[in-house]
């Protein structure tokens, strides 16, 4: 059940959690140097939760007489742009869902994401960390997001969690994520982005330099292969020519 992990994260308070934080941060640069080792970003919300038909089910329930946004209907990344589109009121009502207590924790795991995660976690030298950001109203997402990847992913991915506004300043190969143009203060991130298809994203066309992943049962070992065998040999690895 839910509770006992919910117990266990709570467990000394604010102290645990800002100390899962620390762990994180820790490890993550302890990765920096990790030789030929494949380190794999996945976001979170839209790849790994369903974000999307968690908002539309609670839009519906607390706003049954407005107007909504089916699936089928969504365009562009921002849900509350297009119902601000709608009406102007509407894009306030539609934020109000994702801020209230429980949307973050309560959202269901899409299709085999929770499985892929841990499948890719278990393949040899790879590290796998959820790389997710949090909303601005930081009242309940930051805990939820921790809450929710205990209890779909286990304990010991708690120490694998990074919360950043800004996914261009983490280090990686790949960023596995739903969000079709990733910026932020570098320019040119170490990562190669995978564009994890979405309700919003799916009419949209990528460039040939881009790699699409359809669903989390398309073939996501083959890319994450075909990183591996692009990846520079680390220099103990290396072979030196000696002259005679």
């Amino acid at each position: 059940m839910f509770l006992s992990g919910a117990t266990r994260l709570l467990e000394g308070g604010r102290s645990v959690f800002l100390d899962t934080m620390k762990r994180t941060c820790y490890d993550v640069s302890s990765f920096s140097n990790s030789g030929n080792r494949l380190r794999v970003l996945v976001d979170m919300d839209g790849v790994l939760a369903d974000f999307e038909g968690g908002f539309l089910k609670k839009y519906r329930i607390r706003y049954p007489e407005e107007p909504c946004i089916t699936l089928d209907e969504r365009r562009g990344f921002l849900v509350s742009s297009q119902y601000g589109q709608l009406r102007s009121d509407l894009c306030k009502k539609a934020i109000s869902i994702w801020e209230s207590k429980d949307f973050f924790i309560e959202l269901e795991p899409l299709p085999g994401g929770v499985e892929a995660v841990k499948d890719m976690a278990k393949m040899d030298n790879t590290d796998v960390f959820i790389c997710t950001s949090p909303i601005n109203y930081y009242k309940h997402c930051p805990y939820e997001k921790y809450a929710w990847v205990e209890k779909h992913l286990g304990n010991d991915f708690l120490e694998k969690v990074i919360l950043t506004r800004d996914k261009t300043l983490i280090s990686g190969d790949i960023l596995i994520d739903d969000k079709p143009d990733i910026q932020g203060v570098e320019p040119k991130p170490s990562w190669e982005h995978i564009l994890f298809t979405a309700c919003h994203n799916k009419h949209l066309p990528i460039s040939p330099f881009q790699r699409r992943l359809l669903s989390w049962s398309d073939d996501w070992r083959t890319i994450l292969d075909s990183k591996r065998q692009c990846r520079p040999l680390p220099l103990e690895s290396s072979v030196t020519w000696v002259p005679d």
